[in-house]
């Protein structure tokens, strides 16, 4: 994720009209609608043009405007406002739009705006369901324009929100990862490298992060796999398997681990699984109390691995059980 380059903003101006008149309302033949799609440039005087590049080449791109600056659509005097997420129909359903949603709300952060806001059509579902994950709420009172659904993100809430990680915090949450194992652990270098390696995490993937809604600060992650897949050769079907579950040093006692792993099991309970799993080493005590607490049970018959120290724990989680219920502690 990063801002668009002056040469770049005819293939932006293309990748907007293309990605738009490729999605759920079709193309338009609105001049003023074109005019806007196609205005790259004024989009990026007015804010930040942010693209997504894989390779070099443009797979997404979300423009961040200021207020008054003729570009925002709900924006108040405080407010930057997000317009025309869009992402290249050949990379849809990889997280595109999720990451520069993500690194949307980090850079209006740093403007000190007191909040965020966008609109989109109230037939685009797949949008509404990105805007709440990444805690967005519903601004019904703004709604005076048929046919769209307005929503807004206040800088100035507190707790802590889960959501997908940005390309741009790869590096962050790696060293958050290392730090909190080899916070109380002796890890080995084949290990370091693999809590390290979280751009190939996420690409294959799910990566969430904890993040505190008042400062930015990242607090803790976990990795999950996409629908339908695992992460890990302990899943099998019906299950989701888990991964990699850290928070950083500075963070504990904050229900950090409670959190993440609530969500894990929210996950599974919205695709329709039964259960959720996840290996543990067998020094992790800490781990192991936590997941007890929350309800998990050993799985001693999936015990098979030797590691260093020990075997290596399973445990899971049967949804049809034990209710858990999600949230945050404040």
């Amino acid at each position: 994720m990063r801002t668009a380059r002056p040469d770049e903003l005819d293939t932006v101006a293309v990748l907007t009209e293309h990605g738009f008149a490729t999605g759920p309302f079709g193309p338009t033949k609105d001049p003023e609608r074109l005019a806007l799609l196609r205005d790259a440039a004024g989009r990026a005087a007015a804010g930040d043009l942010l693209v997504a590049a894989d390779e070099g080449r443009l797979v997404g791109t979300v423009s961040l405007v200021r207020p008054g600056t003729g570009y925002t659509r709900q924006a108040r005097a405080d407010e930057a406002e997000v317009r025309l997420l869009t992402t290249a129909p050949e990379a849809r359903g990889l997280g595109v739009g999720a990451a520069l949603m993500a690194a949307s709300i980090e850079r209006a952060r740093a403007w000190g705006v007191s909040g965020l806001v966008l609109d989109t059509g109230a037939r685009n579902a797949a949008s509404q369901r990105l805007y709440h994950r990444l805690g967005f709420v519903r601004l019904v009172d703004r709604e005076t324009i048929e046919g769209l659904v307005v929503f807004g993100y206040d800088f100035s809430r507190s707790g802590v929100l889960v959501r997908l990680v940005a390309p741009h915090e790869y590096a962050r949450v790696s060293q958050l990862s290392v730090e909190a194992y080899s916070h109380d652990y002796d890890i080995r270098d084949e290990y370091r490298a693999s809590l390290a390696d979280v751009s190939t995490r996420a690409r294959e993937h799910e990566v969430w992060v904890a993040q505190d809604q008042a400062t930015g600060e990242l607090l803790g992650t976990v990795a999950t796999p996409r629908p339908g897949e695992h992460i890990s050769e302990l899943g099998q079907d019906g299950e989701l398997d888990f991964r990699l579950l850290a928070v950083a040093p500075a963070a504990r006692r904050r229900g950090i681990g409670v959190l993440l792993t609530k969500h894990v099991i929210g996950l599974a309970r919205q695709r329709g699984l039964h259960r959720v799993v996840m290996n543990s080493g067998p020094q992790m005590l800490g781990a192991h109390a936590l997941y007890e607490r929350l309800g998990f049970v050993r799985l001693p018959e999936r015990e098979t691995r030797t590691v260093p120290g020990g075997t290596l724990l399973a445990f899971g989680f049967d949804l049809s059980t034990v209710p858990v219920t999600q949230g945050a502690r404040p």
